[in-house]
């Protein structure tokens, strides 16, 4: 998500706040902290007080800053001090995301990533497995929206007998504005859930605290959260970035990956004025936006994965310091423009004390978007060990294959039925596959490979096939 600084309204717009208060008021179905942060977030977007970043002033974060990966000190043999490190910490994954983009009803961590394993499921049996070798108590903690809480609510039943505390909480919910007179939409008689939005993941910060669970989870002794997007395979529990937290006393860590050309607008960390910062797309003034989307200057980009410190977000939270960048986020439903403004997690890192970034190996991050995603999971190319999702050595090259999947293969429904059985990727440098295509088992694809079905006509790829760096377009394309 691109955080984009807020364009200044007219000072009359500021006039509105009383107004704006008087009509959040009657909105009784959210409670008065989701009334207050509403009103809040609202009156900072009319004020225009958002920073410009001077681009003059960004600096390139020094290995201090930015900590490599391979510097981390390795942990002791004993497990008894495992075990301690890991009674500190929370597992925090972001869970409000619906799985509409790839044709799924309900939140899009129940959809089936391998082995009729959903992504919940491998979560659940990661810590499960930490907690079993340790004799630890990381508990999960699952950040809901409205959209997917009674979903999930359901499908946790099914842990019940697990080695693990799962804890749910929802997200705030806040109105859609009408775009034209920034009201409230369900002041104007729009009752359903399409009035309401979740404002961002930035609001997991304040959500813990509304929610009573970051009190909780403080009484229990834990001191640090790490929160990640449910989707993202990638995303474990890493004893070494948690150690050097807790050593360094580090409030916030984000880690951030070398980027690709794929990466171009994930957001980076930048020192500027002498604090870390993360810098998105949307900030930087057009002229630059070249240099942004260069991986020669900006080499980085944030994963999403994040470690804080819990006390620090009590106390920023309390004290309304976390004024991360808003994110206007203009839509249209049912022919009405609204606006729902928005706030990022990874934008909290400025108000942190001694936050640092952890440059991790690309395998820190794998997630699923699309179904082009799936195809990479549930190929060859990765094994699945006690919920983790482990890259095949055999694989030389250290980037994955980059894979495109026509609108065909967008559901996951429709991506499954197309495919006898996933085809051997190992070898594979790039996929582009459009048309009506249909993938018999036991194919093997090498190279860079391009399949395309001619307009209203079916190609089917037979079992055994074996293409490397060919275009096909009929069967007789394909010579075993």
């Amino acid at each position: 998500m691109a955080a984009a600084p807020a364009v200044a309204p007219p000072a009359a717009e500021t006039d509105r706040i009383p107004k704006l208060q008087a009509e959040v008021t009657k909105l009784n179905q959210i409670s008065d902290n989701e009334k207050e942060g509403f009103v809040r977030l609202v009156s900072r977007y009319l004020s225009g007080e958002e920073e410009k970043i001077e681009w003059e002033k960004i600096k390139t974060p020094t290995d201090e800053i930015v900590v490599p990966y391979d510097t981390l000190a390795a942990l002791g043999e004993d497990p008894s001090e495992t075990k301690e490190l890991l009674d500190k910490l929370v597992v925090l994954k972001l869970n409000g995301g619906l799985g509409t983009t790839m044709g799924c009803t309900g939140p899009k961590s129940v959809i089936e990533v391998r082995n009729g394993l959903t992504f919940l499921d491998l979560i659940v049996k990661q810590i499960e497995s930490l907690n079993n070798k340790y004799d630890s108590k990381v508990p999960l903690v699952l950040m809901n929206s409205f959209n997917t809480h009674d979903d999930t609510i359901k499908i946790v039943e099914k842990y019940s007998g697990s080695n693990i505390d799962i804890h749910i909480f929802n997200q705030s919910q806040y109105p859609r504005m009408v775009a034209e007179d920034l009201t409230p939409w369900p002041t104007k008689g729009r009752t359903d859930k399409e009035a309401w939005y979740p404002p961002g993941h930035g609001d997991v910060f304040p959500a813990l605290l509304n929610s009573g669970k970051l009190d909780e989870l403080l009484s229990q002794g834990k001191e640090y959260v790490f929160i990640a997007n449910s989707d993202n395979l990638g995303a474990i529990v890493d004893l070494k970035i948690l150690n050097h937290l807790v050593k360094n006393k580090n409030e916030y860590c984000m880690e951030v990956t070398p980027k690709t050309l794929a990466d171009v607008k994930g957001g980076t960390l930048i020192s500027y004025e002498g604090r870390v910062q993360l810098l998105e797309i949307a900030q930087v003034p057009e002229e630059h936006v070249g240099e942004f989307k260069s991986i020669e200057k900006f080499k980085i980009f944030n994963t999403n994965n994040l470690w804080v410190n819990l006390k620090a977000i009590k106390r920023l939270v309390e004290a309304d310091a976390l004024k991360m960048e808003i994110i206007p986020n203009p839509k249209e439903v049912d022919g009405v423009k609204v606006l729902q403004l928005e706030t990022a997690a990874g934008a909290a890192i400025r108000f942190f004390d001694r936050a640092i970034g952890v440059n991790v190996p690309r395998s820190r991050f794998l997630p699923v978007k699309a179904t082009s995603d799936l195809l990479l999971v549930q190929s060859d190319l990765y094994t699945v060990e006690e919920g983790f999702v482990i890259r095949n050595p055999a694989r030389v090259n250290p980037t994955n294959p980059t894979i495109e999947l026509g609108p065909e293969f967008k559901k996951v429904g429709n991506f499954l039925k197309r495919f006898k059985s996933i085809p051997s990727i190992i070898d594979l440098d790039s996929l582009k596959v459009s048309g009506d295509v249909w993938f018999g088992s036991g194919v093997i694809l090498k190279g860079k490979v391009i399949i395309e079905a001619k307009q209203g006509a079916t190609l089917e790829v037979p079992d055994e096939s074996v293409i490397e760096n060919k275009v096909v377009s009929s069967p007789d394309d394909i010579v075993n």
